[in-house]
């Protein structure tokens, strides 16, 4: 059964909108009367049951053309009967789609129809008008070219008639629906081009972030634009006003948290909202909000000037809690921002002590934090499907200015569930990083299907095997190195619970040393050879060196340190024995009597070593030449002030290839031979 109601008229025009009146069907026993009534109580409800004698049409928009000017000209609709629901309540996909359609509006006909059409119509991010050019709709797979006919200013024209006012940011809205409308202007002040940002309120998109403001924590999310932060943002607020029956004051700059208009969107809940009329007033609007309104939590949407991060300090000093955006990419950005460096605490230059700089292992003039941080935690949002949520800022600033890499949470989401990994730093060698792993149900699907497809996390991938470390603990002994560095490392090695740091050398398993202070302690040296325990050397204190040291240690303790016993174990005496009358026959014969220096013969590595400390006992230097494999020691006579410039200049050789020899050395870990005395050699 079709009922259909037409008025028509000769007139046409491209521009189709949606229509505003249309039939509502009650039947009774003797006929059957169509009335007619606004087409919006038709659309948003659907499915309502309205009563046991009460049938409901759906209504099939066949055409509907006006003029600019309001009038209507040309209109048909067919009735088509539709099923009943008990439920009484529209579905969150219809609205979204009845919301959608709103800003579609915006479009001539034959664009809002490719539109339409598009395969990817719920994932619409923008569509983009520029004077002069192509449209386009901006989909998460790419541009889509919406119409072959450029734009013309009756079309910017026509858009800008459907929307609300145009504040000082050259941004406007639609009434009681989330859609950005951003201008561009030319010189005069006439519109050229418009960006229809599409707005979505997506149920449950925080329940990620859920016991980090349950409590009371203010909370900052940082993100480039068009990640979903104002998204996430709009649903905390509904979820404390809602779930947690806080007070919520949205201070809304750009109403797009809670929609334009004067009634916020039904995406905030019962959150309140206060409109923010220039933005360059935005944070004397959140101190009145605090002065007059006594909230319990206030929203901030886009903190982007000093006063507003100012505005924001003052207030969470009131004790109330503070959820928030900003633009940046991580919490670095924030750090190295001097308008929004207060958000973290401020940071300020400070200058140690010489025993404190010795104790830190740093230089005397270093960066710390200010004062408190204004929020208590910060996401990190990489994506749309990815979250780092950093449960205290005020350690991960801390961390960030001390150069040790700060602790966070990886959060993915997919479309049903959403999965929590505890992710280490990135320094951590793989096989040493264990994952634990949890799961919370009921994430929605807020982003596409192909995105979600391509960033799954395949249970495979998840599963990592566990180190079982079943060996007593690692002793270590320090020489040199900070041992809160240290203790870091091997937190993100996630061994620190089988290292102990001891204090006597004779209990150490192993010695991690600064190679400046290595080369002058002859006592640790003479230790660890007496009692054969192996030197892992860092060139530098800084963290990346300290960690290439500890990973190597780490390496061979997982082997039993058998790999050093074994290289070491195929040097045999008579070889060494060799090596070292070599060097002692050259030096007594010839560089002592004639002054000459004298290359000897190519040898292993571990064995210029073993070469080199004898040749240091006469008080002589050697250099390394040769290629790596018929590298072979120089030995240099004594030089001393009257030796002319051209010596000082190859003295000058000297001390780079000592360095050279040094930097040999530190790559040799874990040597437990060097030489005290001359070996007893046979006559």
């Amino acid at each position: 059964m079709h009922h259909t109601y037409k008025q028509t008229n000769k007139q046409t025009n491209k521009y189709n909108t949606a229509p505003h009146s249309g039939l509502i069907c009650r039947q009774n026993p003797k006929k059957m009367i169509c009335l007619p009534v606004p087409i919006r109580s038709i659309y948003l409800h659907p499915k309502t049951h309205l009563g046991s004698q009460t049938k409901v049409f759906r209504f099939v928009h066949l055409h509907h053309r006006r003029t600019y000017s309001n009038q209507i000209i040309h209109r048909s609709y067919e009735c088509i009967p539709c099923s009943k629901s008990d439920t009484g309540f529209i579905s969150s996909e219809e609205e979204l789609d009845m919301e959608l359609g709103r800003m579609l509006r915006l479009l001539p006909e034959e664009m809002r129809r490719r539109v339409n059409e598009h395969q990817e119509l719920h994932q619409l991010i923008e569509v983009v008008m520029d004077l002069g050019r192509k449209p386009l709709a901006r989909f998460p797979s790419g541009d889509f070219v919406l119409s072959d006919d450029l734009i013309t200013v009756d079309d910017l024209e026509h858009a800008t008639s459907l929307v609300g006012d145009f504040a000082d940011d050259n941004r406007a809205g639609i009434s009681r629906t989330l859609h950005r409308i951003s201008a561009i202007r030319n010189r005069k002040g006439t519109i050229v081009g418009l960006t229809c940002r599409v707005g979505r309120a997506v149920l449950g998109s925080a329940k990620l972030l859920q016991d980090l403001v349950k409590d009371g924590a203010s909370l900052l999310l940082i993100g480039p634009p068009g990640v979903g932060k104002t998204t996430i943002i709009r649903d905390v607020a509904r979820m404390l006003a809602n779930d947690y029956n806080k007070r919520v004051m949205i201070v809304d700059t750009s109403n797009e948290i809670g929609g334009d208009g004067d009634i916020p969107h039904a995406g905030i809940g019962n959150a309140r909202r206060m409109q923010v009329p220039d933005s360059d007033m935005q944070h004397k609007v959140l101190i009145e909000a605090v002065e007059n309104h006594m909230p319990q939590v206030i929203v901030i949407d886009e903190i982007g000037t000093k006063l507003e991060a100012a505005a924001a300090s003052t207030i969470a000093q009131r004790g109330i809690q503070l959820v928030a955006t900003a633009h940046g990419i991580t919490i670095e950005n924030l750090v190295m921002n001097p308008s929004l460096d207060m958000l973290v605490g401020g940071i300020q230059s400070v200058t140690l002590g010489d025993d404190e700089a010795n104790r830190r292992g740093v230089q005397k003039s270093v960066l710390e934090r200010k004062g408190p941080t204004t929020f208590d935690c910060a996401v990190e949002i990489i994506s749309r499907l990815e979250l780092r949520v950093h449960r205290s800022l005020e350690a991960t600033v801390d961390d960030i200015l001390s150069g040790r890499y700060p602790n966070y949470q990886l959060c993915k989401l997919n479309q049903e569930v959403m999965d929590v990994t505890l992710q280490s730093d990135p320094i951590a060698h793989e096989s040493f990083v264990k994952k634990s792993v949890s799961t919370i149900e009921g994430i929605p699907q807020w982003t596409n299907e192909k995105l979600t497809s391509d960033k799954h996390i395949s249970k495979e991938s998840q599963s990592h095997t566990d180190n079982s470390y079943d060996k007593p603990p690692l002793c270590l002994y320090l020489c040199g190195v900070s041992e809160t560095n240290s203790r870091q490392v091997f937190q993100h090695l996630k061994m620190e619970s089988v290292v102990q740091f001891t204090d006597n050398i004779s209990e150490a398993d192993a010695i991690l040393a600064l190679l400046s202070k290595i080369r002058k302690n002859s006592r640790i040296q003479a230790a660890a050879h007496s009692n054969d325990i192996p030197i892992y050397v860092a060139k530098t204190s800084s963290l990346s060196q300290l960690t290439k040291a500890i990973e190597a240690l780490v390496s061979d303790y997982d082997n039993g340190f058998e790999d050093i016993e074994d290289e070491y174990s195929q040097i045999n005496e008579s070889e060494k024995t060799d090596a070292l009358e070599e060097v002692r026959i050259a030096i007594e014969q010839v560089i002592i009597p004639k002054g000459e220096p004298v290359e000897l013969l190519p040898r292993q590595s571990n064995i210029q070593l073993l070469q080199m400390d004898l040749i240091r006992k006469y008080k002589l230097q050697a250099q390394r030449i040769g290629s790596e494999m018929n590298e072979r020691l120089r030995i240099l006579p004594y030089q001393d002030e009257r030796q002319d410039k051209d010596d000082d200049d190859d003295d000058g050789d000297d001390d780079d290839d000592d360095d050279k020899e040094v930097s040999k050395l530190s790559q040799m870990n874990g040597s437990p031979y060097s030489i005290d005395k001359l070996p007893f050699l046979p006559d």
